[in-house]
């Protein structure tokens, strides 16, 4: 049978690659070899052939004019954007040439990797690169920007990444959306919450910073302050205990700390919490006599909240409460704050962890790559980037942008675009799409594992994450069967994990016959907890220096500007994926900063003003939106536009690079400002 790319027309099965929990099923129209229309699976069980504008709109990325065709090499300065095509032969000699140079004067920790998943394919993401860097001895890279606070929050609490299966959630009568504007980033959630509305009169309420689309459609829109979510889930745990609003049995049985838990919310009441909060008392209590007396009830927990200095522990906190109402019993309720654990497959086989000699490689948390550019001794002398933009995205932009001025720094960009990273490399390479490689995902969501085969040929000279290793370890003369291995066989590799039986009927073989199956997984009755229940007291984390029981802790407040900043995802864009698209631009108009009239009117601002944004770390020109979508003090940003709209929209210039209070995450939400008319 021909492969997908030897057939020029025809619909073609794929999936998106793109960093988003619904990982959809999608048909590629194709006529004489170019894709012409991308359009969703109808018989996907989960996406069901809805999907989003990014996605729907991919051909204009696919087929982008600025997409890069072949190797290139700096030729003015840093910034500038000056190259003059190469070979690849040129291109990888030269990398390897430097890198050879970098092992015998400095040591193969002057070297960094910086990627996150850009592309979601696991061999993209995560396969030969690490292989590669495994085995040249480079700096390992702490990848923790987007969701490590929580993963390690939740873990505390559940021991792993455990939830409900989404597709119960048609059962669901009470949909509480906590910090996650669902409309954009998790679209199919709210469709089966649109689905139980209608068959079930099921109630839907957001709790937010944001009157963003979410909270438009729901049934009931809580706004909140920033950063006081814990506050939120300690009060309502204060009232379920009050008012006998828990299941004592499913606490006795499932659950260690109760006890203990009851005696501690009793500080939380709610005129207490809802001076923390900004929330009224009477709508505190009604939301926890909603949670309390509806079942099944279902909490969606969202990235936006553990983005706070405070995050690991709004995640540990409100992934308690499913437990005090024993939800978790019931079919359509419980919680998901992520289903990654349900899709573990075998990440030492694909990743290769025992080609690193050096057990004791120097680890970089990449929320400081501004930091460690600047001040890190022994210096990062070379830096390769790929599947991520951190020029646009990495925390305390103007610092990160610093660092890659360096005249020092060897930088390569492996990419589909010259992204603002690029404009600071010396070798850029092209990358690419999903489309043109093969390789298999695992939603973080839904419970399928789905293959991707190779529809359309490699644009230009693009070659894929897995190619480029390749190349690489064959020019440092790396002779390791583990770098000619094929697509297929790592595939394999990776699937092949025991311990996790509901992969064990998966191969890429089943994979390239059915394009996507479910694992075979339940819930587990046995967590993978310290005492195998869920840990309302988790000794764990009092070893680990933490409170033991949930606890409200302030983020921190070390600025004298008045708005706690909170710079959020838009519709239209995916980080800063997107955001070069002219027709996605469109989409998305232009960037603001939602301002309560309050603010404004005190910083002599009337909606559509243009807007100067500050603090210590840089400034922004940004359009207001004034009215009452947020509360006093606060100020929201949608999207990462890029610099080609103009420098002055790169919002992470604004955001701190302190870490969250656990798994190293980010706090991009913990920042403040001022604002003035421009």
């Amino acid at each position: 049978m021909p492969s997908f790319v030897d057939r020029p027309t025809g619909v073609f099965p794929s999936v998106c690659s793109l960093d988003c929990p619904d990982q959809c099923g999608l048909l590629l129209h194709k006529e004489n070899g170019k894709i012409v229309k991308v359009e969703g699976d109808p018989n996907h069980p989960v996406t069901k052939g809805f999907i989003c504008n990014k996605v729907r709109n991919m051909t204009e990325r696919l087929y982008d004019e600025k997409r890069l065709k072949y190797p290139m090499k700096r030729v003015g300065a840093k910034g500038e954007g000056h190259f003059e095509q190469i070979s690849w032969n040129e291109a990888i000699t030269t990398i390897t040439g430097k890198w050879k140079d970098l092992l015998q004067t400095d040591s193969a920790e002057s070297i960094l990797p910086y990627s996150f998943y850009g592309n979601m394919g696991n061999l993209a993401a995560e396969g030969m690169d690490r292989r590669f860097f495994h085995r040249l001895g480079a700096s390992k890279l702490d990848r923790s920007i987007c969701n490590s606070a929580g993963a390690a929050g939740y873990k505390y609490t559940m021991g792993a990444s455990f939830g409900i299966d989404p597709e119960d959630t048609i059962h669901s009568k009470l949909f509480i959306f906590w910090g996650i504007n669902a409309v954009s980033t998790n679209m199919h959630q709210v469709s089966l919450a649109q689905q139980a509305r209608k068959q079930n009169g099921a109630k839907i309420v957001v709790i937010d910073v944001h009157k963003n689309q979410t909270a438009r459609f729901a049934d009931w829109f809580i706004p909140i302050l920033p950063g006081t979510d814990t506050a939120l889930a300690l009060g309502l745990m204060h009232i379920l205990f009050a008012e006998n609003m828990v299941d004592d049995s499913f606490l006795d049985q499932y659950t260690v700390g109760h006890e203990e838990l009851r005696k501690h919310v009793e500080q939380y009441d709610p005129i207490t919490v809802s001076s923390i909060t900004g929330i009224p008392v009477e709508d505190i209590l009604k939301l926890a006599r909603m949670y309390g007396q509806t079942s099944p009830a279902f909490l969606r927990i969202g990235n936006g909240p553990q983005h706070h200095d405070n995050g690991g522990m709004f995640v540990r906190t409100v992934s308690c409460l499913p437990a005090l109402t024993g939800q978790w019993l019931v079919k359509g309720g419980g919680a998901i704050k992520g289903n990654s654990a349900y899709l573990a497959f075998n990440t030492a086989n694909l990743q290769r962890p025992d080609l690193q000699q050096n057990k004791n490689t120097r680890v970089i948390n990449m929320n400081l790559l501004g930091e460690a550019l600047l001040t890190l001794d022994p210096p990062i002398k070379s830096l390769f980037v790929y599947g991520t933009n951190p020029a646009v995205v990495a925390p305390a932009g103007n610092k990160v942008r610093k660092g890659l001025e360096r005249e020092d720094l060897f930088t390569v960009v492996h990419d589909l675009f010259l992204t603002e990273t690029a404009m600071y490399a010396d070798i850029v390479l092209p990358s690419t799409s999903s489309f043109e490689n093969t390789d298999f995902y695992t939603s973080y969501w839904h419970h399928y594992i789905q293959l991707q085969q190779p529809v359309i040929e490699s644009y230009g000279e693009s070659k894929s994450n897995v190619e480029v290793f390749r190349l690489l370890a064959k020019g440092m003369g790396f002779t390791e069967k583990a770098f000619e291995e094929t697509e297929a066989e790592l595939i394999d590799q990776a699937l092949d994990l025991l311990s996790n039986p509901g992969i064990v009927q998966i191969d890429f073989e089943v994979l390239s016959e059915k394009q996507y199956v479910k694992a075979q997984v339940e819930f587990p009755t046995e967590l993978p907890t310290p005492s195998g229940k869920i840990e309302l007291y988790s000794e764990k984390m009092k070893q680990d220096g933490y409170p033991a029981l949930p606890t409200y802790i302030p983020i921190v407040n070390d600025s004298v500007h008045p708005l706690q900043f909170i710079a959020g995802p838009n519709h239209n864009f995916l980080n800063s994926t997107f955001a070069n698209q002219k027709k996605h631009t469109r989409l998305e108009k232009e960037p603001e900063i939602v301002l309560n009239q309050f603010d404004a009117d005190q910083a002599g601002v009337i909606d559509g003003d243009k807007v100067r944004v500050w603090n210590e770390q840089g400034e922004c020109i940004l359009k207001a939106s004034v009215g009452e979508n947020v509360l006093r003090g606060v100020a929201v940003t949608q999207g990462l536009w890029g610099a080609d709209q103009d420098t002055k929209h790169l919002v992470n210039s604004l955001t701190p690079d302190r870490i969250a209070d656990m798994g190293g995450g980010a706090t991009f939400f913990s920042g403040k400002v001022s604002i003035g008319k421009y």
